[in-house]
This record gives structure tokens, C-alpha cells and sequence, in this order.
């Protein structure tokens, strides 16, 4: 997939022209996937970028606490210095708040296809315990399935909650286990048993089914949005 820098915008010679098709080629790329229905890390990509311009247009100073994971120190400085020469050249200033305008413009008409998809497939996605749920929820299995289908794939999960800014986020990691074959006597209470005989780590797990009836790019678009709506669903219970 054709990809951007952090500071694309910013990156080499400053023109509109160049940036634009800069970009176009980029969103063609993206958009192309979100044709095929795969939304990362296409969609979570084009936001950063749309997030990083509105940050550095509205408020510069401010880029390093809004993208630490993202943003080196170098890069800061490159912005912030950038940011200098702006209120110095009328002419350069124009040429940026040219690019900026257009391009935010741009990635938000595509963000916002790439949103239709991932509140359809969302909407679709109904989550439900198997058997008896333990207290502790943060560790256990996720049963993903789309029930035009006959197989199932497992993944271990585990929640971790982490505090940012005096806010507290969850986070929720998955590994692969295995697919099963959904059958009469298969069931997914059967496969809970055999994953608690096979894997003793986890002696009394929290097991949930999510399921949908739509068919989409597992990795792409199904597991991810699984995964944002099952912290979701633990977070009302």
C-alpha cells in the first residue's frame, strides 16, 4: 500500500500541485480497499494524517502530546520550525494553508466512506456469552463467526487498561488459536471444554461468541471491529 510520511505536507518542496497528487495517489490507494471492504490499517492511517493536519494547522505547539507514539522529536522540530517560517513568509504561509485546506477536505470525504463501512459491519455484530461467565473478564476467548459459514476462529484475548493524561484507556490484545468447524455436535460450549482441557493456563476462561451475517475480510475488517466493540460491551456490562 502506498503510504505517507508523518509530515508529507512538509516534506521536500512545497507546491500544491505536487502534494496534491501527493495525495490523490495515496486516497486512490486507500480507497481501493475500502472497495474490497478492508478498513486497516487503511482507515486508522487516513485519520492519523487528517488528525496530524488539523493539529499542526490549529495548534503547533501542541503536536507532540497530541501524536508521541507517531511523531520523533526531529520531526517536531521540523514542524515547529516549518510553523516559524510560515509567520515569516506570507508567500509560503499561502502555499501551506493551500495544501492543508485541500487536503483535509480530502481525507475526510474518504474517512468518512471508510466510517459507512465500519458502522454497517458494526450494526451487524451481535456478542454473547458462552456458558457461565467468570468475575474476571479481562482474559479469556473470543469465538469469531460469520454464521453463513461453517467454521469458527478462536482467539485468546487479554484487556489491559492504561491511564493517559489523567484518562484511563483499555486496550485489548488477541492472538489466533485455531478454527473449528461449526457442526451439530461441535458446538461452541464443546469447544470452550476442549480449549479448557488443551490450554491450562486458563482453567476457568471468560468465553464470548461474536458473530455476524455479513461477509467481510477477517484481518481487514471483522476482528478489528470485533475487537472495538467487544471493550465496548465489557464496558456496559
Amino acid at each position: 500500500m502506498k503510504t505517507l510520511s508523518e509530515t508529507w505536507f512538509a516534506d521536500g518542496f512545497i507546491d500544491f500541485e505536487l502534494k496534491k497528487y501527493t495525495l490523490l495517489a495515496y486516497l486512490q490507494e486507500v480507497n481501493k480497499y475500502f472497495n474490497q471492504a478492508k478498513l486497516y490499517p487503511q482507515l486508522a492511517d487516513v485519520i492519523f494524517h487528517y488528525n496530524n493536519l488539523v493539529a499542526f494547522r490549529e495548534n503547533k505547539k501542541y503536536l507532540q502530546e497530541q501524536f508521541p507514539k507517531k511523531l520523533t522529536g526531529i520531526q517536531i522540530e521540523k514542524l515547529q520550525l516549518l510553523y516559524e517560517q510560515m509567520i515569516e513568509d506570507d508567500e509560503l504561509m499561502q502555499e501551506l494553508e493551500t495544501i492543508m485546506h485541500y487536503s483535509i477536505d480530502r481525507m475526510k470525504t474518504t474517512i468518512n466512506n471508510g466510517t459507512e463501512i465500519y458502522e454497517f459491519v458494526e450494526q451487524s455484530i451481535s456478542i454473547n456469552p458462552i456458558g457461565i461467565i467468570p468475575l474476571d473478564t479481562t482474559e479469556g476467548y473470543l469465538f469469531l463467526r460469520n454464521t453463513n459459514v461453517k467454521h469458527t476462529n478462536v482467539y485468546q484475548y487479554r484487556l489491559s487498561f492504561f491511564e493517559r493524561h489523567d484518562e484511563q484507556y483499555r486496550t485489548l490484545k488477541t492472538n489466533y488459536v485455531d478454527t473449528w468447524m461449526s457442526t451439530l455436535a461441535n458446538t461452541y460450549q464443546n469447544i470452550k471444554s476442549e480449549l479448557i482441557r488443551n490450554k491450562t493456563e486458563l482453567p476457568n476462561p471468560a468465553v464470548y461468541s461474536i458473530e455476524t451475517d455479513l461477509s467481510y475480510p477477517i484481518e481487514e475488517t471483522f476482528l478489528p471491529i470485533a475487537k472495538r466493540r467487544f471493550v465496548k460491551f465489557l464496558t456496559a456490562a
